[in-house]
């Protein structure tokens, strides 16, 4: 897959709140998340096992959820960017949106890295 055809997928199942899918079918098992710091979490986490499991590590954190919104995707050659905000009600922290900016690196069809800026 080109990294359009990749990025086209990743927005149509993020707009559908299939993040468990995208993560499944669009990443490499050796993919690299990277945070832009440790309130969620670890910076970085290496392998598509970890990753999913941060996945729902965070969902474990969600005590409501609210709404979204992606922005359509920026296609560079390996790389694509999204803005995507979230409205959620954090356990034992209360109601907060996030915003933040999403850079995907596509290698042989798959996503090998994400890094996030908020």
């Amino acid at each position: 897959m080109t990294t359009q055809k990749v990025a086209d997928r990743f927005i149509e199942l993020a707009r559908q709140g299939k993040i468990e899918d995208i993560l499944k079918e669009l990443f490499s098992s050796v993919a690299v998340s990277i945070e832009a710091n440790e309130e969620m979490g670890p910076k970085v986490v290496e392998g598509l096992p970890a990753i999913l499991k941060k996945s729902e590590m965070f969902n474990s954190m969600v005590e409501a959820f609210h709404g979204a919104k992606i922005s359509d995707p920026v296609v560079s050659d390996k790389y694509f960017s999204a803005s995507w905000w979230i409205d959620t009600t954090m356990k034992g922290q209360g109601r907060m949106q996030m915003d933040e900016i999403c850079v995907y690196k596509v290698e042989n069809g798959k996503i090998v890295s994400e890094q996030f800026f908020y």
